[in-house]
């Protein structure tokens, strides 16, 4: 009897969801009714007054390419089919999604469904295509860029979004009462933005910038309607946890009250997409599932859609026929691969650190042998990171070479600056007479960096160095590099074509919440960013992007480690998956695969 009352209780619960869900949704078809009736009425005063004459009218002829041509290719597939949920995975549970205040890869991931830029890159030519904007144009000295936007975007709750939304979203993130150190670090070479019309917007630079359209047209464009209540309560903003409301293919039911204990981040179809292209997935939902072989479990019973395996498993996996007949398996290279660092903090609470001394970092990277790190640990599956600039990009000088383990000249180093072993008990002491030891500050539940750093330990203990290993959880993390309470720290920065360093290395973001969070304050390679962002002749400014490669070379603020191969096993029913410029087009969007009616079994 009580099962039987349970199951009653689960069901009226289930019907009282879908109760709750079928109103909500009337009531978004009533305010869309009303808006269209208020267009319709605007759009017949208009045709009476006569003030359709003199207008320009934009045929699809005139307009620039726009980013939906792959998505449009996919949907006219013989068995496209649009349904189903994408279901994902994420290895760590996120803090916040609220755009700005958010700092890590997993948020940008999700935000990148509900939130647009202006115009995106082509997967596989790598030119700009139109997203909200339909064209633009670039003055003659650099400084000036006019994007003319589409006039059917509409948020997803309805409301039109307009260039007065983009000139918004600028000055809401350059207001300092908002979180967004990083995100300002990125915007300051824009002097202002201004909404000309309610479809013209323009973005005006102090002086020219090499990446000035990505930062413009790349800027995730904000409901002013529904953020700027925050200007007045900044503190509401910077501590929420979800705060999303976008134009994008997909929304969350309630944009406002996601919270982390959730377990989960769940995005329904936006139903007024404004996209040319439907979106493919009915939901894409990412579950956190923090252990990495209860992940692997949750794969193999096709609970998610993608596995990114440990090069420990790969093989086994490979050999694994059962598996290898259901799912698609990807082993390659990104071209925009990021890379792992281990990063030396220069300073903590007003005090420099025996890492303040460049040579202490030189000799910290020479005893890290990445090589071994790479055979032993990733068993080959990575290629050694030089510095924050892809070998395959012309940022990159050839001549610049990583550092080759060499114990004898990292003693050297640290003789010379004052750490020997002055008892004889194998532990080398500073001018000071303590100890070399330091904590290693690592993300607790990715077993391959507990691996690195176990082999670490061992190889800083033949130099003499103590070296402690400090697994933490990943909001801690994301504290500790905000507070700058950590004495090293191992991490990865995502990449891209061309990257601007001036967010990790340039002295003026060792700001609380900036990203040079090692605070490291070089002049010279100050000097030389500085120059290369405001160069807009290539050759010349890849000349000076290597002038600063050679002196983060010289100087190792962070010991480069690798650049790890994607191993991806994605479940056989998702479609049109492909390896393109930017890497494997499953999260790409506008949104390229799908699920033939054949294959669905979440609807």
């Amino acid at each position: 009897m009580a099962v039987l009352l349970v199951l009653l209780m689960i069901q009226v619960d289930r019907q009282w969801q879908r109760m709750t869900d079928m109103t909500r949704i009337m009531q978004e078809q009533s305010e869309d009714i009303r808006r269209t009736r208020n267009l319709l009425r605007d759009l017949e005063q208009t045709v009476r007054s006569g003030q359709f004459q003199g207008l320009e009218v934009t045929t699809p002829a005139s307009r620039m390419p726009d980013a939906f041509e792959r998505a449009r290719r996919a949907s006219e597939q013989p068995d496209y089919a649009s349904g189903d949920w994408l279901m994902l995975a994420f290895a760590t549970g996120l803090r916040t999604i609220t755009p700005l205040v958010s700092a890590d890869a997993y948020a940008s991931e999700v935000q990148n469904y509900v939130l647009e830029p202006l115009i995106a890159r082509d997967p596989e030519t790598l030119e700009w295509r139109g997203l909200i904007a339909e064209d633009w144009t670039v003055s003659e000295d650099g400084k000036t860029l006019t994007f003319r936007l589409r006039r059917d975007v509409t948020f997803s709750d309805g409301r039109p979004l307009t260039a007065y939304d983009v000139q918004f979203t600028f000055e809401f993130i350059m207001n300092e009462a908002i979180a967004a150190p990083r995100s300002r670090a990125y915007l300051a070479r824009i002097e202002r933005v201004t909404a000309l019309d309610d479809h013209t917007v323009e973005f005006y630079f102090a002086e020219p910038y090499f990446n000035s359209l990505q930062l413009a047209g790349g800027l995730q464009v904000l409901p002013t309607h529904f953020y700027q209540r925050y200007l007045d309560d900044p503190r509401t903003f910077n501590e929420s946890r979800g705060l999303l409301l976008g134009s994008g293919p997909y929304r969350l039911s309630d944009p406002e009250n996601w919270t982390p204990d959730q377990g989960r981040v769940e995005l329904e179809r936006n139903p007024r997409y404004w996209g040319p292209v439907d979106p493919p997935f009915g939901r894409i939902v990412w579950r956190v599932i923090e252990n990495d072989s209860a992940r692997l479990t949750t794969f193999r019973n096709q609970d998610i859609d993608l596995y990114n395996a440990r090069p420990r498993e790969y093989q086994r996996l490979r050999d694994d026929q059962g598996l290898m007949a259901r799912t698609q398996h990807f082993e390659y290279m990104s071209p925009t691969a990021g890379y792992s660092y281990i990063a030396w903090n220069q300073a903590r609470d007003g005090e420099a650190t025996r890492f303040a001394d460049p040579r202490v970092r030189r000799a910290m990277s020479l005893i890290t042998d990445v090589d071994r790190l790479i055979d032993e640990v990733f068993l080959g599956y990575a290629e050694r990171a030089v510095s924050p600039f892809s070998p395959r990009s012309p940022q990159h000088d050839p001549a610049n070479e990583p550092m080759a383990f060499d114990l004898e000249q990292a003693r050297a180093l640290l003789a010379e600056a004052g750490y020997t072993d002055r008892n004889g008990d194998g532990i080398l002491q500073g001018p000071d007479g303590d100890n070399f030891e330091f904590e290693l500050t690592f993300f607790q539940d990715n077993e391959d960096t507990r691996r690195m750093v176990l082999l670490l330990r061992d190889l800083y203990a033949r130099a003499g160095v103590v070296m402690r290993p400090r697994p933490t959880e990943w909001s801690v993390m994301l504290e500790n590099l905000r507070q700058k309470d950590f004495d090293a720290i191992t991490l990865g920065w995502t990449s891209g074509i061309e990257i601007d360093i001036f967010q990790m290395f340039h002295s003026s973001q060792t700001v609380e919440g900036g990203d040079n969070f090692m605070n490291y304050r070089n002049p010279e390679l100050d000097a030389l960013i500085d120059a290369a962002r405001a160069e807009v002749d290539e050759d010349t400014r890849m000349t000076l992007w290597r002038q600063a490669e050679r002196v983060l070379i010289e100087d190792q603020p962070y010991t480069f480690l690798f650049r790890r191969y994607t191993l991806a096993f994605v479940d056989e029913r998702i479609a049109n998956i492909e390896n393109t410029a930017l890497g494997l087009n499953l999260l790409t969007v506008p949104i390229e695969v799908y699920v033939p009616m054949a294959g669905q079994r979440r609807r």
